[in-house]
Order: C-alpha cells, then structure tokens, then sequence
C-alpha cells in the first residue's frame, strides 16, 4: 500500500513538474518572442532618432541661414545710418552755407560797389549746392534700392519659416505612422498570443529540456532587464530631442520677432527719407527764393543808382539856377523889368524842378510794383 500511495504521489508529482515545465516552456516563448519585438521596436527607434537627428540638423542649417540673413539685414541698416549721417552732414552744410549767404547778402546792401563780384561768388555757391541737391538725390535713389533689397531679405525669411512649418507638419504626420505602427504591433501581439497556445501543445514534448531553458530563461531575463534599461536610455534621448525641438521653436519665434522689428525699423527709415526729401525740397525752394531776391536786389540797386544819377544830374540842376538867379537878385542893383526875367527863370526851374520831383516819384513807385511782383 505504501509503495502505491508513493507511485501515486510520483505519478501526481510528475504530473505537476510536467505541467510546470510546460508553463515555464510557455513563458520561455514568450520571453523570446518579446525579446525579438523589443529588438525590432529599438531597431524602429533607432531610425527615428536617425531621422530626428538628421531633422534637427537642417533645422540647425536654416537657423545658422537666418542668423548669416540677420547679420545681413544689421550691416545693411548700419550702412543705411552712416549714409543717413552723411546727407545729415550735408544738409547742415547746406544751412550753415544759406546763413552765410544770408550775410553776404547784408553785407551786399552795406556795400553797392562789391555787388557785382559777390554776385559772381554767389552764383558758384548756387552750382555748388545744386551739385549737392544732386548728390542728396542719387543717394536717396540708393537708399530706396536698399529698402527694396532689405523687402527681399525679409519677404525670404518668411519663406524659410513657411518652410519651417512645413517640415514641423511632415514630423506630426510620422508621429501619427507611429501610433499607427504601435496598433499595428498590438494586433501583431494579439496573433502571436494566439500562436502561443497552439505552441503549448508542442512544449509538452519538450520537457526533458527545462533545466537548460530554465538556464537560457535566467539569461533572458537579465537580457530583458538590460533591453529595459536601454530602452529608458532611449526614452530619455527621446524627451531631450523634443525638448531641444521645443527651444528651436522658440528659437523661431524670436527671430520671427525681430524680423518684424527689422521691417518696423525699415518703415521708420522709410518715414526719415521722405522727412528729409521734405526738406531737400524746402532747401531748393528756399534757394529759388534766394535767387529772387537777389535779383530784386540787383533791380533795386539798378533803380538806386538811376535815382542818385536824376538826384545828381537833372534835378541838380535847376536847383543850382534857383539859387544862382536867388544870389543874383540879392546882389542885384536892375530895374523891375529885369527882375521880373529873373522870377521867371526861377520859375521856369522850379517847374522844371517839379516835373523831375514827379517823375522820380513816378519811377520810385514803379521800381515798388517790381519788387512786388518779383518777390510773389
């Protein structure tokens, strides 16, 4: 009875290591099926961290692009504010030159005999400035190409950062394969457990070979241990690529800002060089009036000089007979009759006095009504 109770308890015990090994078996496959899914998933990983590596540096290529752009657009705007500087300085040359001109014109009506070589002066002072005027127009012409070249490099980096865009759009839609690739694994994870009840009827006959898959099985867990450490490894990797993402981005949108501060600055360059096109204008504006007066001036002196020559020569002269025939008549000693010849000299000299005081009138008020119609 003893030695059936204890067949009976080695035939249960069998039955039981049987059924162990058979499980241990079970998970075995399992084990290596997992492991050759893990190998594929960390292969698949790999490329991607290939492709994000090789995605990340053409980002680095359009930034370092952008930043040669930006470097650019600064020495352009650099140039601009040394040529702003330059037409600075020449219009106040231009305000210092009318202010002396402006002087010499005071120091022209003090002095009627250096007119005519003052003149002279002030006429090559005008071709200088017109040359000048000339000048501050061919440099405005290269200021606005310039503008136009700095549109150019603007409206390209807007390209670029459309491009930016695109490639983001392109990385979401492999973001969106690989959730598709994960539910595809899953299903394949689905087939391969139905796979592995079929293969539990096969591991029955494989339990003479537990004790080494026991051995292999140990070996496979610190495999799996050290395929799970790796994995985080990855992972890790992973999480600092999309945080180095997330700074190129920001990366992007500042320089996106400071493109638009650079068209901002443009604008405003834009505003100073038609303020001092404005002025420009006004210069040569003033300078036609300049011109205006200095030949009412000419005009004026002209009448001055005929008006000292009628003072000194024609009305001169019946005033010397007035006080010629007044001495006469004190000094004379004739009869009336005489007198009354004499009276009528001075008579006949203070008319003719008369006529030459209203015609000097006359052309005094003519020289007025010139002046006028030269200074509107």
């Amino acid at each position: 009875m003893n030695m059936e109770n204890r067949k009976e308890e080695l035939i249960i015990a069998n039955a039981k290591l049987a059924f162990q090994n058979q499980e241990k078996e079970e998970k075995a496959a399992e084990l290596v099926i997992a492991n050759k899914e893990l190998l594929f998933q960390n292969q698949e990983k790999k490329k991607r961290a290939t492709e994000l590596i090789i995605s990340n540096k053409e980002l680095a290529s359009q930034n370092q692009e952008k930043r040669n752009r930006a470097a650019e657009l600064i020495l352009a705007n650099k140039e601009l504010d040394f040529q702003n500087q330059e037409k600075q300085n020449r219009a106040t040359e231009l305000i210092t030159a009318n202010k002396v001109l402006a002087l010499q014109n005071q120091e022209k009506q003090n002095r009627a005999d250096e007119l005519i070589i003052a003149n002279k002066k002030l006429d090559f002072q005008n071709q200088e400035k017109k040359d000048r005027a000339a000048e501050l127009l061919i440099a405005n012409i290269e200021l606005a190409f310039q503008n136009q070249e700095k549109e150019k490099r603007a409206a390209e980096l807007i390209i670029a950062n459309k491009e930016l865009l695109f490639q983001n759009k392109e990385k979401e839609k492999r973001a969106a394969e690989l959730v598709i690739a994960d539910k595809e694994l899953a299903s394949q994870n689905q087939e391969k457990e139905d796979r592995a009840a079929e293969l539990f009827i096969a591991n029955i006959e494989l339990a003479y070979q537990n004790q080494e898959k026991e051995n292999r099985a140990a070996e496979l867990i610190v495999a799996n241990k050290e395929l799970l450490f790796q994995n985080k490894e990855k992972e890790n990797r992973a999480a600092e690529l999309v945080i180095a993402n997330k700074e190129l981005a920001s990366q992007n949108q500042e320089k996106e800002k400071r493109a638009a501060e650079l068209v901002i600055a443009n604008k405003e360059l834009l505003f100073q060089y038609k303020e001092k096109v404005k002025r420009a204008q006004e210069l040569l504006n003033a300078n036609i009036e300049l011109k205006k007066a200095q030949e009412y001036q000419k005009e004026y002196i002209l009448g001055i000089e005929k008006v000292i020559f009628m003072t000194s020569h024609k009305v001169r002269q019946p005033i010397a007979n007035i006080l010629g025939l007044s001495e006469l008549l004190d000094l004379s000693k004739d009869s009336k009759l005489e007198i009354t010849q004499t009276l009528d000299y001075i008579k006949t000299s203070a008319q003719s006095l008369d006529v030459l005081t209203k015609e000097l009138n006359a052309y005094i008020i003519e020289l007025r009504q010139k002046a006028k119609n030269m200074l509107l």
